[in-house]
């Protein structure tokens, strides 16, 4: 019992060290849409996109291949070393040559050359710390590693609130020190700053560890890291496509004059689809140590089943729910109105991301027969459908055409998984019952969003409905559970 009690300790604290950043967002999105203007929020959506994309490629997947090869080597000590030097190394490689060439890529990405400049700090500094971190989940120091995550967003939380809502009004006397660092018209800049601030701060808080190296590099074992690597790399290249790219395209297939402002709309209503993703994050973060530690029960195929359906039930409950009060969400999230106007596509979002949520259950079967190469297929497929629809519908339909395409990616990569897993790894899925609770809250959800919109009555009316469908067909579950006879 003390092992299942060590990991459900230890599950507990990493789910809330990942959970507790995207909270954060709850809190930046309204403050971000109450102060600035859509295009500059735009702007701002943009370069977090790109900045996806470095943080993928300056890791290339040694994180995962440093887990790998720390439990399989023997000498811990090598492999601490050779994946720190080789991250440090290819960092400082893009740090320098990015810094002198700043105006380049600025010029090409049509970003403020001064944001760039923060960007390839804030990314040089996160780079730098991903071993460190990696290493204090292989010694199980999650309080640490918890402490440490959740001070870097507390401090970029907190910098964010000073400068964008105190720094102004504290600078009204031109003879005090805050006008000395207050700078007009420079709120982008100021949301940078908070980053570098506390991705620097973060990297202090781990930089022992590279005080502590030897720099002993062993070519033969970073070759091996890096074979197991790079394939992480590609999949992990698709995935920021799937989440992110359509951001970037919509800045530069729509007309200048509006590319901006589409952006900022439409990335201010995506993020209320982080109900999702919360759900989505936590239940992830615990349920795969479950599937791997069932792997060799008998009853496992049934067992999975039985997990995703109930995961179908609960996100299918939580996505009608944040559908049919949507639009009370957007008055506290989104302060601005003439960021509203984006909110057809907020129906669409939350339902890409249950579909990647079911993904994530499905792909279990390439898991357990150590076949997870498909993983990345299946990711690079969803890719391609998410480019070429954006390319597609973009012009046409603005970010509608991303919204189209987001949903399009992630359902085609479910249906893949599936129809893959039942050929390699059959399992019992009660498809009548998760077809049912997936196809009537999708039904409700657009007859609440799309008919009768912020009426409420109708709306708490079709969830009070799809209850009692759960309750109808899972009453002899539930009276197993509660020890008690259906009636």
């Amino acid at each position: 019992m003390g092992l299942y009690k060590n990991l459900f300790k230890q599950t507990a604290i990493y789910g809330l060290a990942t959970v507790f950043p995207r909270m954060m967002s709850f809190f930046l999105v309204p403050l971000y849409t109450e102060l600035l203007p859509k295009e500059e929020y735009g702007k701002v959506t943009v370069i977090f996109a790109y900045m996806i994309f470095f943080n993928v490629m300056l890791a290339y997947g040694m994180e995962t291949a440093f887990f790998r090869f720390y439990n399989k080597e023997t000498d811990k000590k090598n492999v601490v070393e050779t994946a720190m030097i080789s991250v440090f190394w290819s960092t400082i490689l893009f740090l320098i040559p990015a810094l002198i060439f700043r105006k380049t890529l600025a010029y090409y990405s049509e970003i403020d050359v001064q944001y760039v400049t923060y960007s390839i700090w804030i990314l040089a500094l996160d780079a730098l710390v991903v071993i460190p971190f990696s290493k204090l989940r292989a010694n199980q120091r999650p309080m640490f590693y918890a402490i440490i995550k959740m001070g870097n967003v507390t401090i970029n939380l907190i910098l964010n609130i000073f400068f964008l809502v105190f720094l102004p009004k504290l600078a009204v006397n031109p003879d005090s020190f805050f006008s000395t660092i207050y700078f007009e018209n420079f709120q982008i800049g100021y949301i940078f700053v908070s980053l570098v601030v506390s991705s620097l701060a973060t990297f202090i808080a781990l930089s022992s560890d590279y005080l502590k190296v030897s720099w002993h590099f062993d070519f033969d074992l970073w070759k091996r890291m890096m074979r197991y690597g790079l394939p992480i790399l590609v999949a992990g290249i698709a995935f920021a496509i799937n989440e992110q790219f359509d951001k970037i395209l919509l800045g530069k297939l729509l007309p200048k004059n509006i590319a901006d402002s589409e952006v900022g709309v439409y990335s201010a209503c995506y993020k209320l689809g982080l109900f999702m993703v919360l759900f989505r994050t936590a239940y992830t973060l615990g349920i795969e140590p479950f599937f791997f530690s069932h792997a060799d029960k008998d009853n496992a195929t049934q067992t999975y089943a039985t997990v995703t359906k109930y995961f179908v039930i609960f996100g299918s409950f939580i996505m009608l729910g944040v559908i049919v009060f949507a639009d009370l969400f957007k008055s506290v999230m989104i302060r601005d109105s003439s960021y509203w106007e984006a909110m057809k596509v907020v129906p669409l979002i939350i339902l890409a991301n249950f579909f990647l949520g079911i993904y994530t259950n499905l792909s279990v079967w390439y898991k357990l027969i150590d076949k997870t190469y498909i993983g990345a297929w299946i990711s690079i497929v969803g890719a391609v459908v998410t480019l070429v629809l954006n390319f597609l519908l973009i012009p046409q339909y603005s970010y509608m055409g991303s919204a189209i395409a987001t949903i399009s990616a992630y359902g085609s990569m479910m249906l893949i998984s599936y129809f893959m897993g039942q050929k390699h790894y059959p399992i019992p899925y009660d498809k009548k019952k998760i077809g049912g609770y997936l196809g009537l809250s999708i039904v409700f959800s657009i007859v609440s969003f799309y008919c009768f919109r912020e009426n409420y009555f109708v709306g708490a009316t079709l969830l009070i409905l799809f209850l009692y469908f759960i309750y109808h067909n899972e009453k002899e579950t539930l009276a197993r559970i509660m020890n008690r006879k259906p009636t």
